[in-house]
């Protein structure tokens, strides 16, 4: 007899092949995840919403087909029964989409699932609810004014990180086993990084993001959270593929390459062979406290990697980042901070605001500048098939930390979270955060494993590696 709660305690491929099986049903499994997350979301505050009643009619769709048997489940339904939830900047049929703000209580409910969503459960995942984030995506705390922070499940007096706070620390308390969200400059990673999960931020492009609120146009990501680098593969693989687009007038996502999907599940096999994987320092290590510069060390030594390299431009591109950031989320909150300013939240009121107010010439610098950077780090990349940087510069912060000291200097606690991710997600490159324990006496640290664009399976092929030999883990907060 499986156990439904170890069940919930193990990872999507593990509750996937038990419900296919017919040893645990999907129902029995929907109904687990819910009642998990009224025991212990009290103390988390990772979830805005809970869709009950249509998880467990999905779920008991998914048990008739399994009955009824046929070839091809492992195929047609590789996530059979998985509870999962979204950042509630994707669209869910009948529910708001919140984006974190107070403002978007005033819109409709969504008429139709975000792409992302339908994928996932045509791959036999079911929706269990919505998560808490920074308003707009604008942070890398989850200290939400409007709905409340999102407390770390490894220690509730700490942060979850942000923006996608909800969707990491949902998957470390075990409430869900995959969740879905979005990296703009390095949301899903910090918080898969203080949260002690997996997280992969895909090449920009990679997975559409039709039926999301948006952040920034030209750098919003859209990716999983996971337990397991397995679990992350089999999650990725049901998202890939290009966008149907309905003709001129049908939504579609203008960012999204219509690349033919490449699975990744079938690859992690061959681990590291033939890869070329360096350390980044100069700034990744000038940046970073000794705990995460432990955690690296520990990621390079299991691997055997010894070279260190330097990524050129990359205080130059983390700047661009922050203009383009500012100016295109001030353009476009602008008419919303002209009518309702008071109803946002303080400081993303403020950064929108300066940001509106950008002179253009910047902005055309900026981009300009991020295309060298790009150029500069294609170069590396030429070099090197994978590279390791911390993912944060510390474990979590205590909530309503103000102030971080970094090497001597002492540098504002929400902005500095993101030093590390900023300058990769700038320029669209894949990446995997995997979580190290070993760093601090109690809680995790993550280690971004980068690869050159497309690369996914590099990423996943690394972060298997670690796992297989211990070196990371994700394990259930005991809440």
């Amino acid at each position: 007899m499986t156990s439904i709660a170890g069940l919930l305690g193990r990872g999507a491929g593990a509750m996937a092949d038990a419900v296919r099986k017919r040893e645990v049903s999907a129902t029995e499994l929907a109904r687990a995840s819910i009642e998990r997350i009224a025991a212990t979301d009290a103390r988390i505050n990772a979830f805005t919403a809970v869709t009950a009643e249509r998880a467990l009619k999905h779920a008991a769709a998914i048990d008739e087909r399994i009955a009824a048997g046929g070839s091809g489940l492992s195929a047609d339904l590789p996530l059979a029964g998985v509870p999962f939830a979204v950042k509630n900047l994707f669209d869910v049929a009948g529910l708001t989409t919140l984006a974190g703000s107070k403002i978007e209580r005033d819109s409709a409910p969504a008429s139709a699932d975000a792409v992302l969503l339908q994928r996932l459960e045509a791959a036999g995942a079911v929706l269990v609810g919505a998560l808490n984030m920074d308003e707009y995506a604008y942070g890398f705390t989850t200290e939400n004014s409007h709905q409340g922070p999102v407390c770390n499940p490894h220690d509730q007096r700490r942060i979850a990180g942000g923006s996608s706070g909800g969707s990491a620390a949902a998957v470390a308390a075990g409430q869900v086993a995959l969740s879905l969200g979005s990296d703009t400059n390095g949301s899903i990673r910090v918080p898969a990084s203080l949260c002690g999960v997996f997280g992969l931020k895909p090449t920009f492009g990679r997975l559409p993001r039709t039926g999301t609120f948006p952040f920034v146009s030209s750098l919003d990501h859209l990716g999983p959270f996971a337990r397991s680098s397995r679990d992350l593969a089999l999650a990725y693989d049901a998202m890939q593929g290009p966008e149907a687009r309905a003709g001129t007038t049908g939504e579609h996502d203008p960012g999204c390459a219509q690349r033919a999907a490449q699975p990744v599940i079938g690859l992690l096999p061959r681990g590291l062979d033939g890869l070329r994987i360096g350390v980044l320092g100069g700034y990744f290590s000038d940046n970073a406290q000794p705990e995460a510069l432990a955690a690296v060390d520990r990621v390079a030594r299991s691997l055997n990697v010894t070279e260190s390299v330097e990524l050129p431009w990359v205080e130059a591109g983390r700047a661009a980042a922050f203009l383009i950031t500012n100016a295109e989320g001030g353009a476009r909150h602008l008419e919303n901070l002209r009518r309702r300013a008071a109803d946002f939240e303080p400081l993303s009121r403020d950064r929108f605001l300066a940001g509106a107010l950008l002179p253009a010439a910047w902005i055309t610098q900026a981009q300009r500048v991020r295309r060298l950077y790009a150029q500069q780090v294609a170069r590396v990349l030429g070099d090197f098939d994978v590279l390791l940087a911390p993912a944060t510069p510390c474990t979590a912060p205590q909530i309503g930390t103000e102030w971080l000291e970094i090497n001597g200097r002492r540098l504002p606690a929400r902005a500095s979270m993101g030093l590390l991710t900023q300058p990769i997600s700038c320029i669209g490159l894949p990446v995997c955060t995997v979580p190290v324990w070993q760093a601090h006496p109690t809680m995790p640290v993550g280690v971004q494993v980068i690869a050159a664009p497309w690369r996914e399976d590099l990423v996943l092929r690394v972060a298997a590696v670690l796992e297989s030999a211990g070196v990371v883990s994700a394990p259930v907060a005991a809440l």
